[in-house]
């Protein structure tokens, strides 16, 4: 009788593990998916100050692209362990870490939405009285924000990614799997790991991509078009026009 392959005692994948080990399984859905959130959001705010000093002082914008690049340019591996043995626990190593990833793409997406809003709308808003915080959070923000969305899809796939990374300082969701099934030589943690971060990318991808289209109507209305409109389009909340590209 042929001897047995390798291979077909460690399949890629066993489905009674999946079974047998779910409660493992949706413990690291929820880490990967706490650690990617929390770590986004904490992206956010950051750049959102970021931001700001550029927009506000143009000299700041050198050094803050350099800041951003430089850290963006760090090898995770490395800045794990580097923050793992200093902060209070792994978990707010990993979230630091994942954080600085952020940033880059963020400040980047922030600051490229509300330059390419057109000085015109910006006249045409202090024309009619609006203050400067309501320009910016009535007109200038909504037209960034198809940069913004962009740039916060763009950072939220890199993170999900990142995250299996800090599976050395235990942390890691899916990550953990993957680690526990290249130490055992097992693939089937392997397979799962792997296909569930590729899976949550993908939702939260598709997620965001949707909060995007609702947050701004007017774009598929724009699109949609097949004429030109007698009346522009304008911002519910302020009344300013929205400049279209000229049709063709």
């Amino acid at each position: 009788m042929p001897p047995v392959p390798a291979q077909a005692s460690n399949p890629i994948i066993r489905w009674e593990y999946l079974v047998d080990e779910w409660d493992q399984v949706q413990e690291a859905l929820v880490q990967h998916l706490g650690l990617t959130v929390v770590s986004v959001l904490g992206g956010l705010v950051v750049s959102i100050g970021l931001a700001a000093l550029v927009l506000r002082f143009r000299a700041a914008g050198a050094p803050v692209t350099a800041l951003t690049s430089f850290l963006y340019t760090i090898p995770s591996v490395a800045l794990f362990g580097v923050l793992e043995p200093v902060a209070p626990s792994a978990t707010v190593a990993a979230g630091v870490a994942l954080v600085t990833y952020t940033l880059l793409i963020l400040v980047s997406a922030i600051v490229a939405g509300f330059r390419a809003v057109p000085e015109a709308v910006r006249d045409a808003a202090d024309g009619i009285g609006l203050s400067p915080t309501r320009r910016v959070l009535g007109v200038e923000l909504p037209l960034a924000l198809p940069y913004i969305v962009t740039g916060l899809r763009v950072a939220t796939v890199t993170t999900v990614g990142l995250v299996t990374v800090a599976a050395i300082i235990g942390q890691g969701g899916f990550g953990r799997l993957i680690l526990n099934g290249l130490r055992r030589e097992f693939y089937t943690p392997m397979t799962i790991g792997a296909a569930g971060s590729i899976l949550l990318a993908l939702l939260l991808d598709a997620l965001l991509f949707g909060v995007g289209r609702l947050l701004t109507p007017w774009q598929r209305r724009h699109r949609r078009r097949t004429a030109p409109s007698p009346r522009p389009l304008r911002l519910p909340a302020t009344g300013v026009p929205i400049p279209l590209e000229p049709t063709r």
